[in-house]
């Protein structure tokens, strides 16, 4: 197979791939965008494959960074990009599912290509486009199939994340998995207590935000993965009950999350201890906790503006994605409008702030020139003053006075 009208992150990089071929050396694309060129999916970066080894890859290219030398990888710099260039290897056992004992660089494409997880991952292209193909992966492409290279119980022995990349390649592609493989996939779940959280977080995200998060859910419960997975196991007819919702389509992390609280029925006093469990950033946390509050108002109908003020637009909007799956959502061109008409979007917007009170009004630093910016705020969000500064001068001169 010819691949032609190759992306433009391809022809920036054919320069690189020619340099080392003029050096003795072979070099091919690999991967994952040579995957997503061949189903006419967007590129974002390309991994590049040699028989030379690092020291030789060094030689070859003024500019490299030794980004995973001990691993055969070689960043090389050119006109302003960054290639990474790994050298063939092949792995010895792994004995803690994770990483390879030690690797051995190898001159041989077969020999690396065989120790990649999937048969769609397992294809390499030259500078030309040239498609080779040695372990069908363009039929298992053409079939939308997911497929272990080799042996399925060898490739999850190997790195036990494989297992979760097979589900969220599922997801991401809409591909069904092959028989053998899905055997395995219960068979080894729980070498997945052998990985770290945060990897098993970024590709359980990427399941929920893949094209059919419906077929990876159900692999992901069948396959008994998410008894191994932080939480999980106490949620386990919930999380069946979220494996058949159809029509999930999610646009962030935020809202991948809010959705698993939601169907989770995860209490607000425990959306913090949940996601800690899961490694979550503590922005992730608290952006999750203020779209839960907005989607349980959208959901019983009472959100008013105080709450579109607190939540801001782009929350207001995960919610309502959520709130869209149960078919109880707001219709998007009347929740932005609501949120338009507000007064005031942020506090940043006032047209007075504490130094003014400061300066002007005579108010000194502490809870008492705190509570009166938080009335003035919520007076002007109410409408019940213009957001205009000396008539919000003369409310805090007066308030100021009152709390004395």
């Amino acid at each position: 197979m010819i691949v032609s009208n190759l992306a433009d992150e391809f022809l920036k990089a054919e320069p690189v791939i020619k340099s080392i071929e003029e050096a003795g050396f072979e070099a091919y694309f690999v991967g994952g965008s040579v995957r997503d060129t061949i189903l006419g999916l967007p590129i974002h970066d390309v991994d590049i494959a040699t028989s030379a080894y690092p020291e030789e890859i060094k030689e070859i290219f003024n500019k490299t960074v030794d980004t995973g030398i001990q691993h055969g990888t070689v960043m090389v710099l050119d006109h302003g990009e960054g290639y990474e260039i790994t050298t063939f290897r092949t792995e010895s056992t792994y004995q803690d599912f994770r990483r390879p004992d030690h690797v051995e660089f190898v001159r041989s494409l077969e020999e690396d290509l065989k120790r990649r997880d999937f048969t769609i991952n397992a294809l390499a292209m030259t500078h030309e486009g040239r498609i080779i193909d040695l372990f069908d992966g363009l039929q298992d492409l053409e079939n939308h199939i997911i497929r272990a290279v080799g042996e399925a119980d060898e490739r999850f022995n190997e790195d036990a994340l494989r297992m979760m990349r097979a589900i969220r390649f599922a997801s991401q592609l809409d591909f069904s998995i092959e028989e053998k493989t899905t055997i395995a996939l219960k068979k080894h779940a729980s070498l997945l207590k052998k990985i770290a959280i945060e990897r098993i977080h970024i590709e359980f995200v990427k399941l929920l935000l893949g094209k059919n998060p419906k077929t990876g859910l159900q692999h992901f419960m069948t396959a008994d993965l998410a008894r191994y997975c932080p939480e999980f196991d106490n949620y386990m007819s919930e999380l069946t009950n979220m494996a058949y919702l159809d029509s999930i389509k999610l646009s962030s992390e935020a809202a991948a999350w809010s959705l698993v609280i939601h169907v989770l029925k995860v209490s607000e006093s425990d959306i913090s201890h949940f996601l800690v469990a899961w490694k979550s950033s503590n922005e992730l946390i608290s952006n999750v906790q203020v779209a839960i509050r907005a989607l349980n108002s959208i959901l019983d109908k009472t959100i008013d503006r105080e709450l579109m003020y607190e939540t801001g637009l782009e929350l207001l909007l995960t919610a309502n994605e959520i709130a869209t799956i149960f078919n109880r959502n707001i219709p998007i061109e009347i929740l932005e409008s609501d949120y338009e008409q507000l007064p005031i979007k942020s506090k940043k917007e006032m047209l007075v702030n504490g130094g003014q009170l400061i300066k002007e009004v005579g108010i000194q630093p502490g809870e008492k020139l705190g509570r009166i910016l938080a009335t003035l705020e919520h007076q002007v969000l109410m409408e019940k003053i213009p957001n205009e500064s000396t008539q919000l001068l003369k409310l805090a001169e007066r308030l100021a006075s009152e709390l004395d």
